[in-house]
């Protein structure tokens, strides 16, 4: 049994003048029902638009698969549409989709691959499908399928022969919230188009889903590391490891899935790739990131409560003690500021186990509290200019190589000992070497932390709005990467740098910029439907919501779709709302939450008003580019 087995002439239609996806779903639907494969018409119906609704089907070179696996099957079927002049179906090369094949298989998740992975092979050959779009007749097509197909390997009657290749992947990204989701759906939809079977490991906010087996990493091909911070790579080792960004698992699924399943790539710990082999820069931030993720939920929890606990005070009851006056607002206080303590011993004690592993562990935690605290030789209980955020950063990549250099140093030492290297010697050596190196930095990091936040202070009113321009549209270049979390950084270290409760116009600012780029996009797919395919027209509208809540990776699928008119448009939109924000003088007092924020932000109202102001300067940006490029399109 093959493809062409699953056709018949009565199931193919060629040259249709249908205008639009729907149109051409419908008439795919009808072409089924031609036969006895399905049992119930209307299920079936329900079943494969509530599968075009999770996200197109179209995939490159003008094809689309539309697929769904049903109880209303009775058995494997095939309908094929072609079209006389192709339509928008989102494919990611912006090619018009005019060549059709729908998919209805029962609901068995190895049959419905085995059939997706058998068509998909023969749609990968230019030839072919120069030759099927040329058939004039259903048995010409169907005659086209059959000879080609003899060419490839034969299956059994029960198409059981699922891809042969199996690949694995880890996602995770620093925040554990939207890219971690996002690249681990890229990878499963690209090794749907390639017939590959794919199982996604994500490392979110909420925890290690769908995790990998000792038994599935020995069986596979190859494992993809898409990740944005440091994962555990222990259990990989011999086993052959692509390991790229988490956003090159959203933009390069395809591509990655495709070398992975042919077996490119190195041996993780073998002599093809050893561990050390990897760009500084890049290692280097993945280190930061690993840190960075454990911190923020220390952050942005503590932060809040703390807000809340000046909103819900009584001023009446003087301000010597304002933000504990009343027992709710003490008892919230109390718990908001002892997740904020954590802060940076969190951020260093995480980024040196991911130099050191567990050895760096408690050298990075107590680094991080000497930068907090701002020891120094003189002043070992704490000075008045803590080394802050940089010093904790600083602590986290010093006590991680310390306790690398301290290992390979006392590796030299008799094989007898080696019992008390983890319980006594890495942690008093360790302790004693980072306790010495902080307390030597301290007192410069203090200094240059003075000098930076000082000049912020005195700041002219131009200067500071230029600052939130460009702090604000830092955070939509990349939305997740380098550039936006560089900027979240800096604005989430001036809030470190102040006095429990006060505001930073910094971290407004910073907050403003990822709140603009979901709410370009949503006004855009809302006041100019046009610019947009339907699909497009449909995810558009959950952006004001996620904008709303600063969450900024709702705009990545349609920054990744056409970044040359996206990106410039919400870059432009962020910084005018970055450089509003400063010129109202907003402020908030904790590094995220959106406008839930606004009761305990300094002038909501000014805050609203340039988050609308640079949310409609994107959109016209924005409408402006897609209609050139409609016009183009249609010339």
């Amino acid at each position: 049994m093959g493809v062409a087995d699953l056709l018949s002439p009565q199931r193919i239609e060629l040259n249709l003048s249908l205008q639009d996806k729907q149109a051409v779903l419908e008439r795919l639907v009808e072409l089924e029902s031609r036969g006895d494969a399905i049992i119930d018409l209307e299920a079936f119906r329900r079943d494969m638009m509530a599968r075009e609704a999770q996200g197109g089907t179209a995939v490159e070179a003008g094809i689309a698969v539309p697929h769904a696996k049903s109880s209303a099957v009775r058995y494997p079927s095939l309908a094929v549409v072609t079209l006389k002049k192709g339509i928008d179906c989102g494919a990611l090369d912006g090619v018009p989709s005019d060549l059709f094949f729908m998919i209805a298989v029962p609901a068995d998740a190895e049959l419905h691959m085995a059939v997706l992975a058998r068509l998909t092979t023969l749609l990968m050959e230019p030839e072919f499908l120069q030759q099927l779009r040329k058939a004039a007749t259903p048995e010409e097509f169907l005659h086209l399928v059959d000879e080609f197909e003899q060419r490839l390997p034969q299956l059994d009657s029960k198409w059981q022969e699922a891809p042969t290749a199996t690949v694995l992947a880890v996602t995770a990204c620093p925040t554990g919230i939207a890219h971690t989701y996002m690249a681990a759906d890229a990878l499963e939809r690209a090794g749907q188009h390639l017939g590959v079977t794919v199982k996604v490991e994500t490392q979110g906010a909420g925890g290690t889903k769908n995790k990998l087996t000792p038994q599935e990493i020995r069986q596979c091909t190859a494992v993809i590391i898409a990740a944005g911070r440091e994962v555990d790579m222990s259990r990989f080792q011999g086993i052959k490891v692509l390991r790229v960004s988490v956003n090159e698992g959203i933009y390069r699924a395809e591509e990655l899935v495709q070398r992975a399943a042919s077996g490119d790539a190195p041996v993780y710990g073998g002599v093809d790739l050893p561990r050390e082999v990897e760009r500084i820069g890049v290692r280097s931030y993945r280190q930061l990131m690993n840190g960075v993720s454990h911190m923020l939920p220390f952050v942005i929890g503590g932060g809040i409560l703390t807000a809340l606990a000046f909103l819900l005070d009584d001023m009446s009851l003087g301000y010597a003690h304002f933000g504990s006056n009343t027992p709710v607002s003490a008892w919230l206080r109390a718990i908001g500021q002892a997740a904020l303590g954590f802060m940076l011993p969190i951020l260093a004690g995480f980024t040196s186990v991911a130099i050191a592993d567990r050895p760096g562990m408690m050298v990075g935690f107590v680094g991080g509290a000497l930068a907090a605290s701002g020891a120094t030789l003189a002043a070992p209980e704490g000075s008045g200019a803590p080394a802050g955020f940089l010093g904790a950063m600083i602590a986290g990549f010093a006590g991680g190589y310390l306790m690398v250099g301290l290992k390979k140093l006392l590796d030299r030492l008799p094989g007898t000992i080696e019992g008390i290297k983890s319980i006594l010697l890495y942690p008093v050596a360790g302790l004693l070497m980072v306790g010495l190196f902080m307390c030597l930095i301290n007192p410069f990091v203090g200094a240059l932390n003075s000098a930076l936040y000082g000049s912020l202070q005195v700041l002219g009113p131009q200067s500071r709005i230029v600052l939130g321009a460009l702090l604000a549209g830092m955070m939509s270049i990349d939305m997740g990467g380098p550039f936006n979390k560089a900027a979240y950084l800096f604005g989430t270290s001036t809030l470190a740098a102040l006095a429990t409760g006060q505001e930073s116009d910094v971290m407004a600012a910073v907050m403003i910029g990822g709140m603009v780029p979901p709410l370009v996009i949503a006004l855009a797919t809302t006041f100019c439907k046009s610019c947009f395919t339907p699909e497009e027209r449909k995810s558009g509208a959950v952006n004001y919501i996620l904008g709303l809540c600063f969450v900024t990776e709702g705009a990545v699928p349609f920054a990744a779709s056409d970044p040359l008119r996206v990106l410039p448009a919400c870059i432009l939109g962020s910084a005018v709302a970055g450089g509003l924000s400063m010129l109202f003088g907003c402020a908030v007092p904790a590094p995220h939450g959106g406008i839930f924020l606004c009761p305990v932000m300094i002038n909501p109202g000014g805050y609203l008003a340039a988050l609308a102001a640079g949310s409609l300067a994107g959109m016209l940006l924005l409408a402006v580019l897609k209609k050139n490029r409609t016009i183009l399109r249609e010339h």
